[in-house]
């Protein structure tokens, strides 16, 4: 089976390293054009042209994909494989192919639609979730379901952890579609668009914390902003990243959402709008990661006072 792979970040790469593992014909390799990143700016190349360039496969890195059509089409793929690519493809694109063009999505199909499966899965409390390999159409994740396959969300898990797993479980959902769709022995099923559900990309402003929501819902935020964009309080004047927390078994009291009530050398306790959540590790600005007992030798909190959603004096 002669394929083109359109991919960018490194959920991408996984998929592309076992197609390569896999021996499929990879005719070319799609991906965004090198970007400047960081605070120096340095010009980035992606994961996935990473791993083409490695394994000397042709890449191609057009602004707009639109721009190479023409050269996709001399290419003659049997099969375009898409996996968090970044563009959307022209209905002519989608055409190309005999095949068709199969995307693959970390979430379980029409629930979470978008940009950020991962992340939202955790944020919303859920405890399953998974990988779905589609027949693309026009629409944003609304082609039909290939193949599916369900994942536990571990109450530890981060959108880190959780994005690991399912890259890897998403790269033998894969290699298996591509298997069935040669062998004529898959069977697309419509998606049900009254059950869907949307994961927007994530804003910097989402990983802010109102302590006023419940304790479950703040500590499911903390997981799911881990690594990016990490979730954030105010003390006083200072910002102070949140990077793991629990929902503690202490009692509630009476003290207004965002008030430490209580501190010892392994977690802050905070009250929120419902229960209590106890931090465990936590940055200052420009300082690294530290567990509490670590963070409290250089920075002072005590008992009684607030983290809150603004800068105070």
């Amino acid at each position: 089976m002669k394929l083109i792979f359109m991919g960018t970040p490194e959920f991408a790469s996984t998929s592309l390293l076992a197609l390569i593992e896999n021996r499929f014909d990879l005719l070319a390799v799609v991906t965004q054009p090198d970007r400047p990143k960081g605070r120096g700016k340095i010009l980035t190349t992606s994961p996935v042209k990473k791993i083409a360039t490695s394994h000397n496969l042709p890449v191609l890195q057009p602004e707009k994909i639109r721009h190479i059509k023409d050269e996709l089409a001399d290419l003659a793929p049997d099969c375009i494989v898409v996996v968090a690519y970044g563009q959307i493809l022209t209905e002519e694109i989608l055409r190309l192919p005999p095949l068709g063009c199969v995307n693959l999505h970390a979430s379980l199909l029409p629930a979470y639609r978008g940009a950020s499966p991962i992340q939202w899965a955790i944020i919303k409390g859920e405890t399953i979730t998974g990988v779905t390999t589609i027949s693309m159409d026009k629409g944003m994740d609304t082609g039909n379901i290939l193949l599916q396959k369900k994942i536990p969300i571990a109450a530890e898990d981060t959108a880190r952890s959780l994005h690991d797993k399912l890259a890897a479980e998403g790269a033998s959902l894969l290699i298996e579609t591509l298997h069935a769709l040669r062998d004529g022995s898959i069977t697309p099923a419509p998606q049900d668009h009254s059950k869907a559900s949307y994961a927007p990309m994530l804003k910097k402003s989402d990983g802010l914390i109102n302590w006023a929501h419940s304790a479950a819902d703040i500590v499911n935020l903390i997981r799911g902003c881990d690594p990016w964009p990490s979730t954030f309080t105010y003390h006083g004047a200072e910002m102070i990243k949140i990077w793991k927390a629990v929902v503690s078994d202490e009692k509630k009291t009476d003290a207004p959402p965002g008030t430490v009530v209580k501190i010892n050398a392994h977690a802050l306790y905070i009250s929120t709008g419902e229960e209590i959540v106890a931090i465990l590790e936590l940055q200052r600005e420009g300082k690294k990661r530290q567990d509490v007992d670590s963070f409290l030798r250089g920075y002072s909190i005590k008992t009684g006072d607030k983290f809150s959603l603004k800068q105070t004096e």
